[in-house]
């Protein structure tokens, strides 16, 4: 599937060449021709680390899944791919056929991943690329891949607005939007507020915002506890003339399930936590193309 193109030596070993004779506009053919299949590509964003990106990512796609959308994952986060641990899929390797095609890993009805998690011989072994390597190894990701006919793709993307997603958006031009994840303090709100402006400058639609950790329900005594505050991210949304999508409380079962590998949007679990987040996906879905 994936062959060596420099030293073997951490996650470089993943790489393949490029097939004989196959040149750029072949490949531009190619990425267009796997797209077009994809109805809706949804990219998921935080201007900070620890806000639970890939938590949302991987409960938006199962939720997608389970409501009966043909949904793919893509994890661009290539430094931490959680999305295997986070579905339950970590050491699966993805098939590939001859020609170097590469299927995803169904991780559920309705629903399969990429990430280069899946690739690496070891679990902890770090990927140490700079930008270059980085674009090429998205672009790989995106054109090798047998999507088939989905209705949507999610994509995982690390936290900031460097490398990995801006590639994403310059080799996806079309029918594509943004999820920003945040949590209420002001210290990750300064830096979402970036990450609104990135999709701003790329003329990239923001489909809305999800505020993570907003609030927790004591389970001694049943008060809310606003441990990052709350309400952060609806008032900046309004602040940015952004949808706002709904809050996602913090919860000892989504830590749980999370390490179990079980998205909690389609585990049994709380119903208040579950309905929270299927409400959230339900407003993205009337901002997407909706498949008929």
């Amino acid at each position: 599937m994936f062959k060596n193109t420099r030293n073997k030596t951490g996650a470089d070993a993943q790489l393949k060449e490029s097939a004989a004779g196959e040149t750029p506009e072949d490949k531009d053919l190619k990425l267009k021709e796997r797209m077009s299949h994809i109805r809706n590509k949804i990219l998921v964003l935080s201007g900070k680390g620890g806000v639970g990106k890939s938590t949302v990512a991987v409960n938006l796609a199962a939720a997608l899944a389970l409501k009966g959308y043909r949904t793919a994952i893509l994890d661009t986060d290539l430094h931490g791919p959680s999305v295997p641990l986070l579905l339950g899929c970590a050491g699966e390797r993805p098939a590939a056929d001859q020609s170097g095609n590469i299927f995803p890993v169904p991780c559920g009805d309705n629903l399969a991943a990429i990430s280069l998690g899946f690739m690496l011989p070891e679990g902890d072994e770090p990927v140490v690329w700079r930008g270059p390597l980085k674009y090429s190894a998205i672009r790989q990701l995106l054109e090798d891949t047998l999507w088939g006919e989905l209705d949507f793709l999610v994509i995982d993307s690390p936290p900031g607005t460097g490398d990995e997603p801006l590639s994403v958006c310059q080799l996806i031009p079309d029918r594509r939007g943004a999820v920003i994840v945040t949590t209420p303090q002001d210290v990750a709100l300064s830096d979402v507020r970036r990450s609104v402006n990135f999709c701003k400058k790329l003329e990239m639609p923001i489909y809305g915002v999800v505020e993570n950790m907003s609030g927790l329900m004591c389970p001694h005594c049943g008060k809310g506890i606003d441990v990052f505050k709350s309400g952060g991210g609806e008032s900046m949304s309004a602040d940015m003339d952004i949808p706002f999508l709904g809050r996602i409380p913090l919860h000892q079962e989504i830590t749980r399930l999370g390490d179990e590998g079980k998205p909690f949007s389609v585990a049994e679990t709380d119903p208040a936590v579950k309905n929270s987040f299927l409400e959230i996906t339900d407003r993205l879905i009337q901002k997407t193309e909706v498949p008929s």
